[in-house]
């Protein structure tokens, strides 16, 4: 059971190793919804600001990664 938890946890930290990225992508992914809901017509705008997003949380964690 142990040896279970241990994975479990190893698992999720896979996913939540830096609050800050997870909660970024969050909200990259929210702002895209929203703007999927408002512009149903060109989900293309959607998709660019999921995809413009995700890559601006990227550099930025990555350069404050660099800078420490």
């Amino acid at each position: 059971m142990k040896m279970l938890i241990n994975i479990l946890r190893e698992l999720a930290g896979l996913f939540i190793d830096d609050g800050l990225l997870a909660l970024a992508i969050i909200v990259v992914v929210v702002l895209a919804a929203i703007v999927a809901a408002i512009a149903p017509a060109a989900p293309i705008a959607a998709g660019v600001v999921l995809l413009a997003g995700c890559l601006g949380v990227l550099l930025g964690n990555v350069t404050r990664t660099g800078i420490r």
